[in-house]
């Protein structure tokens, strides 16, 4: 199955579902494949000014059949249910 990365971006309020039991939830589901928090970082480039970084707060890799499973696993992400954005992106095998 293709692998997928679920970015938290850092635009909700406090999260007040518990990660432990989104983690345990995508565990018991047989998808995560890790994740952690992101800190603060830079935007670089060669030449001209960078687009400014988005903000996010971590990702979480995870394994489901196509896009839409992996959507699927949005619903009780922690920063999704406090009203944040989370974007889900495939992770190319090559």
């Amino acid at each position: 199955m293709p692998d997928f990365i679920l970015l938290m971006h850092d635009d909700a309020s406090s999260p007040e579902e518990p990660w432990d039991d989104y983690i345990a939830a995508l565990n018991t589901a047989g998808v995560f494949r890790g994740g952690s928090a992101i800190g603060a970082g830079a935007a670089l480039r060669k030449a001209g000014a960078p687009r400014p970084i988005t903000p996010l707060a971590g990702f979480i890799r995870i394994e489901a059949e196509d896009l839409d499973h992996a959507q699927s696993f949005v619903a009780g992400n922690p920063t999704f249910e406090a009203g944040g954005t989370v974007e889900v992106r495939a992770l190319p095998k090559d």
